[in-house]
Formats: structure tokens, C-alpha cells, sequence
């Protein structure tokens, strides 16, 4: 079979269908419009407000490797030399003179005990010691005579006039002297020692400085019982508190993760707590060689360079382990931020960065703390903003305002 030949009306258009009318179209369209406009319209009605902050460029600046911060840590002050200073003996605290604060040489007199009954029992055993010597004086005496008497007793038995009875009973009287002479002369030395004794409690009444510091407490008044250990009621144990204060260090807890970032030598900065904007130069004293199994830490203890009468015993310390160079040290280039543009959160140092509009967190990582600013070793890079003095209710992505310094 052969397909159907076209014919030409297969190809005339039909005119009997009108198009649609525009009129018919024109309402959709305003409905659709109308429909976007409102949903603009409460958008920018409920869009949330913008929060003004302050924000600073994080800048680059040029610093030689040799200054550059390893470690950051926190520690404390304390005195190598310490000591509360007691009593060898029991006793009722009679004087006291010294006050806080007051500097006391080595040896000095700190405070006094009742010395009444040792003062007694040192008399008796200086009037038994004087007994003594007497008794040996006297024993001294009928010795030489004995001697001198056993010597005619030898005579005359030579000479076959005294009795064999009358040489042996001289000879005994001297060996019997002799003998009374040698045990008085142990009773010396035992009266002599015993007033040793009672001297050198006479001399325990007395509390003296162990050596040169300031007092730092006071810890017993007049009239108190103050013994070497502790009894019990209300016996002191101590006189007072004595530091040294040419002994002062600083003693660090450096987690053994960083440990290696330490040695001995090493140039440390320290910042008081209460003089934040003091620089102190410091420096590694020596790393103990031993770590706390309960913190995991490892003790450093960082000496002062110089001493200063504003550093005192148990002020907390910010240290900072610096890198130590050469004379080739190479320049190195940081990022710098203000200090109040860093903050803690979760554990970790976090900044704002201005992002198109919003605040956008980031973790970062300090390497140095100075008076106004710190160092950023990563997170920020230079030319970026970043929020300073962060205002409250400010968090990740929330839409901000700067405000041009």
C-alpha cells in the first residue's frame, strides 16, 4: 500500500480561534507582584537589627625569631628560703619583739621564754659543780699526804724497822686515794656537763633569727604556751614567719606536652598580676626532674634577674618562654590584634572576624600576651578585621555594624 499523497489544505492556517486576551493575563501578573513586594516587605520588617561593634584591622609586623614566645604559663612567686621559727623546748612566751613586716638580721632576738625554773636548776648545777671541785681538792690533799707516808713506810722496811703490816696498810691508803681521786675527778666533769646542759637550756628560752629576712606573720602573743610540735588546745607550734627575700623565685606547672619548649637558661618574661604593664626579665633556674602524675605537669623554677622590693612572696606571675637566638637570627613576620579582640571560649581563644557584614568566629592561636596587644601565630590573617570589646549578644554570623574608630 502507498502512503496518502498531502494535499495543500493540509497547510491553511485555522482562523476560527481567536488568541487570549491580555486583559485575562494582566491580574495573575499583578497578583504575583503584589505577593513579592509583600514578602519583601516582611522580610526587611523582621530581619534581625545589626549590632554596632568596634572593629580594628589585624596588622603584620616584622619581630626577630629570637623574640618570639614558645610558651606561655602561669605560676607564682615563692621564697627558696622560708621558715617559721619555734621553740626547741616547751614554754610560756614571756616578750615578744618583733611586728610584721619588720627586717630581722641572722641571730637576732625574735622573742623570749619563761626562764624562771631553768635559771633555779642551772644554780643548783653550778653549786654541785663547785661541790665537786672541792671534794677534789680535799682528796688531792690526803692523797700526797698517803704517798708521802706509804714513801717512810718504804723506808723504814728497808731499813728493817716498820712491820711488814705497817708498809701494806700505807700502801692501801694511797691506792684507796687514788682511786677516791680518779671517780671525784668523773664527778667533775658529770657536774660540769650537767651545767652545760642547764646553760644551753637557759639558751633555748632565747628564740633567735635563723637567718637574715623579713617577718611575715606573727604568730604568738605574751603569755602563750608554744611548744616544737603540735599538742593540741592552744599551744603555738611557732613564733613567727621569717622569708628571705634575696631567695625569691618563681615556681612554674608546665604540662609535660610542652616541656620540650623548655630549658635550662632559657630568657623568660614575667608580668606581676598586679603590675600588668611590668616587664620583669627572668630566666630558667632548672627543670625539676620529676613530673606530677596527677596534673601531668612537670615543675620549672624561673629565677628573677633582679630583685625588685615590689615582688612579694605568693603574687601570681604570667611567664612567657621566649625563643632563644643567635646573633644569624632571621626576621619573622606576625599578625598583632588588641588584646580585648581575643576571648575564652569553651576552653579555647576565639576571635570575631568581619565577614560581609557578619561576625564570623574564629579559633585562633596566641603566641605572646603584650601590655595592649597579642600575638596571633594562626586563625586571622593580615588586613582582616576584627571585633574589639565584644559587644553582649554578639555570637557566630550574627549580621554587625561597624563603627569607624
Amino acid at each position: 500500500m502507498t502512503s496518502p499523497t498531502p494535499k495543500l489544505d493540509d497547510l491553511r492556517i485555522e482562523r476560527s480561534r481567536k488568541p487570549d486576551s491580555p486583559w485575562r493575563v494582566l491580574p495573575v501578573t499583578i497578583v504575583i507582584v503584589v505577593l513579592a513586594l509583600a514578602a519583601g516587605a516582611a522580610w526587611w520588617l523582621t530581619r534581625p537589627a545589626a549590632i554596632e561593634v568596634r572593629s580594628a584591622m589585624a596588622r603584620e609586623v616584622t619581630a626577630a625569631s629570637g623574640d618570639r614566645t614558645v610558651l606561655n604559663a602561669s605560676g607564682y612567686v615563692t621564697a627558696r628560703r622560708d621558715a617559721t621559727v619555734s621553740s626547741k623546748i616547751t614554754g610560756k612566751v614571756t616578750e615578744i619583739l618583733i611586728e610584721e613586716g619588720m627586717s630581722v638580721k641572722e641571730g637576732q632576738v625574735l622573742a623570749r621564754l619563761d626562764d624562771t625554773n631553768v635559771k633555779a636548776s642551772l644554780l643548783l648545777a653550778r653549786a654541785q659543780a663547785e661541790s665537786a671541785k672541792a671534794a677534789l681538792e680535799e682528796t688531792r690533799v690526803r692523797l700526797r699526804e698517803a704517798e708521802q707516808e706509804l714513801q717512810r713506810q718504804t723506808d723504814l722496811s728497808k731499813a728493817k724497822v716498820a712491820t711488814p703490816a705497817d708498809f701494806d696498810h700505807a700502801s692501801a691508803a694511797a691506792l684507796a686515794y687514788k682511786a677516791r681521786l680518779e671517780q671525784q675527778q668523773a664527778d667533775t666533769a658529770v657536774a660540769e656537763r650537767t651545767v652545760a646542759i642547764w646553760q644551753q637550756q637557759l639558751e633555748d628560752t632565747i628564740i633567735r633569727a635563723p637567718f637574715a629576712g623579713i617577718v611575715t606573720s606573727k604568730n604568738a602573743q605574751p603569755g602563750e604556751m608554744i611548744s616544737p610540735m603540735s599538742s593540741g588546745g592552744f599551744t603555738r607550734t611557732g613564733i613567727c614567719t621569717i622569708v628571705d627575700m634575696e631567695s625569691l623565685e618563681i615556681e612554674i606547672d608546665v604540662n609535660e606536652s610542652y616541656i620540650n619548649r623548655v630549658e635550662p637558661g632559657q630568657p623568660v618574661e614575667g608580668t606581676l598580676d598586679a603590675y600588668p604593664d611590668w616587664k620583669i626579665p627572668c630566666k630558667v633556674i632548672a627543670i625539676i626532674p620529676t613530673a606530677d602524675r596527677q596534673k601531668s605537669t612537670v615543675r620549672v623554677r624561673v629565677g628573677f634577674e633582679k630583685l625588685d622590693p615590689r615582688i612579694l612572696p605568693e603574687m601570681g606571675v604570667k611567664v612567657a618562654f621566649r625563643e632563644t637566638g643567635g646573633a644569624g637570627t632571621l626576621a619573622r613576620r606576625i599578625v598583632m590584634v588588641p588584646k580585648t579582640a581575643v576571648q575564652q571560649q569553651e576552653g579555647r581563644d576565639v576571635v570575631m572576624v568581619v565577614q560581609a557584614g557578619r561576625a564570623e568566629r574564629r579559633a585562633v592561636t596566641v603566641g605572646g600576651i603584650g601590655a595592649t596587644e597579642v600575638e596571633i601565630s594562626a586563625g586571622v590573617t593580615a588586613g582582616e578585621r576584627v571585633v574589639v570589646d565584644w559587644p553582649k549578644g554578639l555570637t557566630d554570623g550574627t549580621v554587625v555594624k561597624e563603627i569607624k574608630p
